[in-house]
């Protein structure tokens, strides 16, 4: 049996979870990593990287990466939420 679980687990694709936990012992990110590291989509990445909020990414030979302590710190960087806080919708102005 232990056999067969080992070789089950080796065989597994990689999960969120499985990169997540290899995060911890890698600092270089890929975009997909790095959105899901910070709990958002791509596209929102994207769209927080090319307004600053996120930083840009580094370039390693023909890979791009993304520093997890700089994801880090501009996720601490971000605006708490503040629910006495209306939200503005441009949607709904006159």
């Amino acid at each position: 049996m232990e056999g067969t679980c080992g070789s089950a687990m080796s065989e597994q694709k990689p999960t969120s979870i499985n990169w997540v936990l290899l995060s911890l012992f890698r600092r270089g990110l890929s975009r997909e990593q790095a959105a899901n590291y910070i709990g958002i989509g791509p596209t929102k990445f994207d769209k927080m990287v090319k307004d600053g909020r996120m930083p840009r990414p580094k370039r390693v030979d023909g890979r791009v990466v993304w520093d997890l302590r700089k994801l880090d710190a501009a996720f601490d960087a971000l605006e708490d939420d503040d629910p006495d806080k209306p939200e503005t919708n441009p949607w709904d102005a006159n």
